[in-house]
């Protein structure tokens, strides 16, 4: 009876450790030929592009600025996150390519037909396989990425110092707001509430505090208020900004102004400036859920391009992982084409075209987008559905 229970126990461990086993042997057996290939793309992508797009430079600033070496490498870990995630894609690309030309020039994969096994059965652990870099694509580029890349951001603007401009801040801060407006007889508002009722301008904003501030109050109908001031903040308790060291002017329906300097100065307004500019203007540090809110704060101000590029670039959020699957497709469905005699190096530098076309229609597109000659969805989408049509039609190929 003991034996038996370990025995039981011996076999449930082993099921649970081993669930590798359960998979079917012809499907264990071409995951095999893909995954080697494939932790060497992502490690050969990520070397690559790791070292052009952040170590040079790191390697300067330690010359030039005198960055601790133990700080330059830890930005260059923080930083690993982002670029895993543009590694991921080219590495299922390449790593199917290789695996299906090997199988292909070496007569399995017509073996495999030759048993009766179709080609969209051969390529499904590659699909597979692609789905899930598709999702772990996304978790990274949804997750770590934003926080990698601020924490990269910090630790090299700590170690620099002031040697070296990297402040944090942000110029140039504009805010609309839009509404209704009070008629000037009735003092009520009017029913339209598409009006411009007030542009809010900042030269600059840090640490929660705009410099050089002025404010154009739209929102009674015949008449105008400039606020200038040195500075402002925002008071949360009372839904206001305090203004310092400024003037009001108000413009009457008859042109004749009052001026009115002041030293502080409460003024009712929302906080939508200090949400639009604590509000990355590089997608690549927020999250899916932070682009959804940039996206209402740029709606409040009316800017209808920051409103197109932030669409796009939240679309782009998907695209970018499910470009994993659009690569394992194309990659898996021209190696297994009969006809395919490819060593390393070609199917090196068949993906490195077939990434350089993809990337430029995706950068292409993306333009247009933000242009505002196609949708948002259109152009973010339009590269990914280019790109599995023409995988089908390989795939299609590769059953002759």
């Amino acid at each position: 009876m003991k034996l038996s229970n370990q025995s039981l126990i011996k076999k449930t461990i082993y099921k649970i450790i081993t669930p590798w086993y359960s998979i079917p042997l012809i499907d264990r057996w071409l995951l095999g030929q893909i995954i080697p290939p494939m932790i060497f793309a992502i490690s050969a992508f990520t070397v690559i592009s790791l070292s052009v797009g952040v170590m040079f430079d790191l390697i300067r600033k330690i010359v030039e600025f005198g960055l601790p070496l133990f700080l330059a490498l830890k930005v260059l870990f923080f930083s690993l996150p982002s670029f895993l995630v543009l590694s991921f894609p080219m590495a299922v690309l390449l790593s199917t390519l290789l695996a299906y030309g090997k199988l292909s020039s070496n007569s399995e994969i017509l073996a495999l037909k030759s048993l009766g096994i179709k080609t969209s059965r051969i390529i499904s652990p590659a699909i597979a396989l692609s789905i899930f870099m598709t999702g772990l694509t996304f978790y990274f580029n949804d997750n770590l990425v934003p926080a990698s890349n601020q924490l990269a951001e910090n630790a090299l603007r700590g170690g620099i110092g002031k040697s070296f401009s990297t402040e944090e801040g942000k110029e140039n801060i504009m805010f609309s707001r839009y509404g209704s407006r009070i008629e000037k007889d009735t003092n009520s508002p009017t029913k339209l509430n598409n009006y411009l009722t007030h542009i809010f301008y900042a030269a600059w904003f840090k640490n929660k505090k705009m410099y050089d501030v002025t404010v154009l109050d739209l929102s009674r109908m015949g008449s105008r208020q400039i606020l200038k001031a040195d500075n402002a903040i925002f008071d949360k308790v009372n839904t206001s900004w305090i203004f310092s060291n400024g003037s009001l002017v108000s413009i009457d329906s008859n042109g004749q102004a009052a001026v009115v300097e002041f030293e502080k100065y409460e003024y009712p307004f929302d906080e939508g400036p200090l949400q639009l500019a604590e509000t990355p203007k590089d997608a690549a540090k927020m999250t899916l859920k932070q682009a959804l809110e940039a996206e209402k704060i740029y709606q409040q101000t009316g800017n209808l391009k920051e409103i197109r590029r932030i669409r796009v670039r939240i679309h782009e959020k998907f695209t970018l992982p499910f470009a994993c699957l659009v690569f394992g497709l194309i990659g898996s469905s021209l190696g297994s084409k009969s006809n395919l005699r490819s060593s390393k190096s070609q199917g090196f530098g068949l993906s490195v075209i077939l990434i350089l076309i993809y990337y430029v229609m995706s950068f292409l597109f993306s333009s247009f987008g933000v242009k505002g000659l196609l949708t948002p969805f259109i152009a973010a989408w339009s590269p990914i559905i280019i790109s599995l049509s023409g995988g089908y039609f390989f795939l299609q190929k590769s059953r002759i």
